[in-house]
């Protein structure tokens, strides 16, 4: 039986890869214009196939009621949008120069800030604010310097240095 450890490293594979395909994909539409919608549109293909049809056929399986409570439809909804809207941004983010992995670091290293802040804010600790710990402040102020630093000090091919060149009079 696969643990819920399992489960979130493989999601950090996938959405790990997800910039680099999207910007493949979006190079090899061949339309520097619409090329990232192109590539979007399939993204949202992908979804169905996946997020559509993979979950009928695993309720239909497991003989699941056909039931949808308009609250958890209404929140999965949003949260759907929320994640198409983010999926958008990143194409956006890379249609206006941004490389992958400087876009993906910054998404990456900003998306447990808001994860744990949100969470936060929703479910505040019971004991008051001045109850967390110093380590939770520090985690924060870490993932975020990681996101920077992986941003600003890329080894990407254009960071990469320039070889020297020398001249015939350097080698006598």
């Amino acid at each position: 039986m696969l643990s819920w450890l399992t489960f979130a490293l493989m999601t950090v594979i996938s959405w790990g890869l997800y910039g680099a395909f999207l910007h493949t994909g979006q190079m090899g539409m061949a339309d520097p214009v619409n090329g990232r919608y192109k590539a979007f549109l399939f993204v949202g293909l992908a979804y169905f196939l996946t997020a559509v049809l993979a979950p009928l056929v695993v309720l239909k399986l497991q003989g699941a009621t056909w039931s949808f409570p308009v609250r958890g439809a209404l929140w999965s909804l949003i949260a759907g949008v929320v994640g198409a809207t983010g999926a958008f941004c990143v194409l956006l983010a890379f249609g206006a120069k941004g490389s992958p992995p400087v876009v993906m670091s910054i998404v990456f290293g900003g998306a447990p800030l808001v994860n744990a802040l949100y969470s936060l804010a929703l479910h505040p600790p019971a004991g008051g604010w001045g109850s967390i710990r110093w380590q939770f402040y520090a985690g924060l102020l870490l993932a975020a310097l990681g996101g920077c630093l992986v941003t600003l000090y890329n080894p990407g091919p254009e960071s990469a240095p320039k070889p020297a060149v020398h001249s015939a009079d350097e080698h006598s």
